[in-house]
């Protein structure tokens, strides 16, 4: 419809009475287009509310007939709807499009990264090994160091007093000491001997 003027073919269509039209058949090889229902036959008579004079080709009266105000409007409608869902989608193709760039740079950004941390990786993959063989070893300590006991036995007062040759206060103070470090062996998990 992109040689029609929609708005004037609307204004038109809007400007008659929104009705449906019939074709008329007159019986002398003349026909006219009427108001649908319009039609009233007596015996002596016959009434109509004509829309056009009269027709000579029958097709042409059918087709004036069928494409009336109301389908003009309702196909004008149906363009409109779809003119607008287009517009719609294009819109929203705008905007995929939009983010696809958007995506595709940042796409090559994090190549460009996955690339330099690679390069870096391949670079120093020797040092990696040396640090990995560090971990191992440090990892083995630490499980000879648990498993090891510690000797660390339980004196009584007297007995502290008698290998110092200090007081009973020093004496009690060394004990509370030793108590609190047993404890805070076994708390870290370590086995203590002799306690």
């Amino acid at each position: 419809m992109s040689n029609i003027d929609k708005q004037a073919l609307r204004q038109i269509a809007e400007s008659v009475d929104r009705e449906e039209w019939d074709v008329l058949d007159n019986g002398d090889a003349d026909y006219q287009v009427i108001v649908s229902g319009s039609l009233e036959r007596g015996a002596t008579y016959r009434s109509y509310q004509p829309v056009t004079n009269e027709i000579s080709n029958k097709k042409i009266a059918a087709f004036i007939a069928a494409f009336n105000p109301k389908v003009a409007l309702a196909l004008l409608d149906e363009l409109d709807k779809k003119q607008q869902y287009i517009k719609l989608r294009d819109q929203e193709n705008e905007d995929i499009a939009l983010t696809v760039g958007k995506l595709r740079v940042e796409l090559e950004h994090y190549k460009s990264r996955e690339e330099r941390v690679t390069k870096l990786v391949l670079d120093n993959s020797t040092s990696w090994d040396v640090l990995y063989e560090k971990l191992e070893a440090a990892e083995r300590r630490i499980a000879e160091l648990e498993a090891r006991t510690v000797n660390l036995p339980k004196r009584r007062v007297g007995e502290v007093m008698r290998m110092s040759g200090f007081s009973r206060d020093y004496a009690e103070g060394w004990c509370a000491g030793n108590d609190n470090a047993i404890h805070e062996i076994r708390a870290a998990g370590i086995k203590v001997k002799g306690a």
